[in-house]
């Protein structure tokens, strides 16, 4: 007979008391070391409830330190309070066309009559309705929407609003279209990266809300909290938890021990972004001709690297890029000539950081 799932069966009892807690996306009741920002996003929301216009707000700073997790929990406390004001949450790499974002706006406000309407069309009606009560919209990974003109359409249309973006790269806001930014006039909001005493009693409360209690090991958790301190991304360290439970429960551990830990570790290439070896075939060819021409403004690049495609989708592909850590793109004056974006190799050290 069998033994593969005999653990199963002589009803082993799981680590886990609610795994979802390691899910990346998962609110926690309190938002820790984010109180501060957190107040700063409710005041430029609370002149809504005076019927004025609120503040519009561009939060920034690196990936995994809590933008997003403090942008929503302020929504869902929002929402708790009232029933006056529409809230919408948006993620651009999810919706990055206009009109994936109308039909977004159309789904919360229950609007079905979508079919065979074009994206203006779909936006006045919409606009229509937000327009009865007051609005808070969120567009989180602002910098991945295709087109900004339809935040110049909500910024131009919307009567009561507070619309907030959430991006890493705080140049962002000088690429914006002018017409956009002079209407927008946001406050700023940046978000610092955890220290390690930050970074622990995050991933200890995780802990207390992911498994069982006395489960996890306090060696097992500062030797995970330094790998996430290490990256900056608190998200390495929920990854990091949820595959040291999972590997203690394999080897039928009652606890999450040092050993479990350090295998975990083991598998950060995982978690990591995509590396080098893992692009497609174009996006390797780019990296490789951004090795051979070094700290390059991105015009030249696209003429160097193939001219024959628009410079729209060189720019996607470059944006794909910094995306995965493996390129910097900054912003350089050129004076009177304008601006220029000035495309950088990241550091090896940068690109192997999980590894």
């Amino acid at each position: 007979m069998s033994k593969l799932f005999e653990d199963v069966s002589k009803g082993q009892e799981s680590l886990f008391l609610n795994e979802i807690a390691l899910d990346p996306n998962f609110t926690p009741q309190i938002v820790q070391y984010r109180e501060n920002q957190q107040k700063y996003i409710a005041d430029c929301i609370k002149p809504l409830f005076m019927k004025r216009n609120g503040k519009n707000l561009i939060i920034h700073g690196a990936p995994g330190i809590g933008k997003t997790l403090a942008a929503k929990y302020v929504l869902k406390e929002l929402q708790e309070e009232t029933d006056d004001v529409y809230i919408a949450y948006i993620n651009c790499w999810k919706s990055p066309t206009a009109y994936k974002v109308v039909l977004e706006l159309c789904e919360l406000l229950d609007y079905k009559f979508t079919h065979n309407k074009t994206t203006e069309e779909l936006l006045r009606k919409i606009t229509a309705i937000l327009n009865k009560k007051s609005v808070v919209l969120c567009f989180d990974e602002i910098d991945k929407l295709e087109s900004t003109d339809i935040i110049y359409n909500l910024l131009e249309d919307l009567y009561r609003k507070t619309i907030i973006l959430i991006v890493n790269d705080k140049s962002w806001l000088v690429k914006l279209d002018s017409r956009i930014r002079s209407r927008l006039m946001p406050e700023t909001l940046e978000f610092n990266q955890y220290n390690k005493n930050e970074m622990l009693g995050i991933l200890k409360k995780r802990t207390e809300f992911a498994f069982i209690p006395n489960t996890c090991s306090q060696e097992a958790l500062e030797i995970i909290s330094q790998k996430a301190y290490e990256s900056g991304d608190v998200r390495l360290g929920i990854y990091l938890l949820k595959e040291s439970g999972s590997i203690a429960e394999s080897e039928s551990s009652r606890k999450i021990l040092e050993a479990h830990a350090k295998k975990a570790l083991e598998k950060t290439k995982e978690f990591s972004i995509k590396g080098p070896n893992d692009l497609k075939e174009e996006d390797s060819s780019l990296l490789e001709c951004i090795k051979n021409n070094p700290n390059i403004q991105s015009s030249k690049l696209h003429e160097i690297f193939n001219a024959s495609i628009s410079y729209k989708t060189f720019r996607r592909q470059l944006e794909k890029l910094e995306k995965a850590k493996l390129i910097e793109l900054e912003q350089a004056s050129l004076g009177v000539q304008g601006k220029a974006t000035i495309v950088k190799l990241k550091q090896e050290k940068t690109l192997n950081s999980f590894n």
